[in-house]
């Protein structure tokens, strides 16, 4: 993340400063993201958290190039690998998505082209990226499944994505994202469509993908129980800004931000009362269309003060890498 790394500078794989992007709809501007910076070291895991709408999944789209109409960058700056994206053309973002960075997304039957099969589009893959042969490419596309320890490999790459169950799609997912070995692998709520089981073997394979491998990991989720098992370091998203950013530890150990206590709160603790019902967060999310000139959460917050629906807070420093953007924070700590 940008304020945890700054020691670390040269060895960013991701980095993304001051990033606006905003859609131009009949009904008018969309503001989805606004004023965003993180970034995100080599080998490493970044958490983004929020709720839909928040603008997780919008900031990545843009990284990755996928970004649609009415969909535009309108400010900022992104980086990876120490390229400046937002100067590509088309033709170069192709030689780099799928290659140096690829993406995991949240339906993989959606994702899968139903009329052929799972080894052909993995190959596919290859071949699009890779000088080879299409021997050589259905090979690797073998290799690919059997990284994801899906089992006898041969037959399921003959195999067409209606043969797969849900968590098998969402391997053949990640297979298909693997198979030229990125940089950066961004996972878009991976777990969202599938069972807690397979959810948890999702993440072990995730973990053991980390750990093998040098990659970056992105995982974008609403939900704050699993970014615990694979990342360093999160941020915490609402209302197209960022309210909080910190190491995971710290986070749970001193959250800072009332958002983020709250998204705590709708958690389940086993030393919870079972009849106790979860605290929702109470409230709408902020539109968009006409954002508030405070705090985006001002208007759902339980510790909302006058200043914060008139001005927009500045990010505090909790601790060295640990942020936080409430006005809370500046009469905590005694400022004028």
């Amino acid at each position: 993340m940008d304020n945890l790394n700054n020691s670390n500078a040269d060895k960013k794989l991701v980095e993304i400063k001051d990033l606006s992007i905003s859609f131009f709809t009949p009904a008018g501007e969309v503001k989805a993201v606004r004023g965003v910076s993180w970034s995100l070291r080599e080998g490493e895991a970044l958490g983004i958290v929020g709720e839909s709408g928040s603008g997780k999944s919008v900031s990545v789209y843009a990284l990755m190039g996928i970004l649609q109409n009415p969909g535009k960058v309108i400010g900022g700056s992104i980086t990876f690998n120490n390229i400046d994206m937002l100067k590509l053309k088309e033709s170069q973002w192709r030689l780099i998505r799928g290659k140096d960075m690829s993406m995991i997304f949240q339906d993989p039957m959606t994702s899968l082209n139903p009329v052929y099969t799972v080894g052909n589009q993995i190959a596919e893959t290859v071949l699009a990226h890779t000088r080879t042969t299409a021997q050589k490419a259905n090979k690797e596309a073998v290799k690919s499944l059997a990284r994801v320890h899906i089992p006898n490999p041969e037959r399921r790459a003959r195999q067409y994505p209606f043969e797969f169950s849900g968590g098998m799609r969402q391997r053949a997912m990640i297979s298909m994202a693997l198979s030229c070995e990125p940089k950066l692998l961004i996972a878009d709520e991976p777990t969202t469509a599938l069972d807690v089981t397979i959810q948890a073997q999702i993440i072990e394979l995730l973990k053991e993908l980390k750990k093998n491998t040098n990659m970056g990991i992105i995982l974008i989720t609403h939900d704050m129980g699993i970014i615990t098992d694979i990342c360093e370091d999160v941020i915490i998203m609402y209302g197209g800004q960022v309210m909080e950013s910190a190491s995971v530890k710290e986070l749970y150990k001193n959250p800072a931000h009332p958002y983020t206590l709250g998204l705590l709160e709708c958690l389940p603790r086993l030393s919870s009362d079972s009849d106790e019902p979860l605290k929702p967060i109470e409230g709408s999310p902020v539109d968009l269309l006409n954002p508030p000139k405070g705090c985006p959460f001002a208007p759902r917050c339980f510790k909302c003060m006058k200043i914060c629906l008139n001005n927009q807070p500045p990010n505090f420093e909790i601790k060295p890498g640990h942020h936080s953007a409430c006005w809370l924070h500046q009469y905590q700590s005694g400022r004028d």
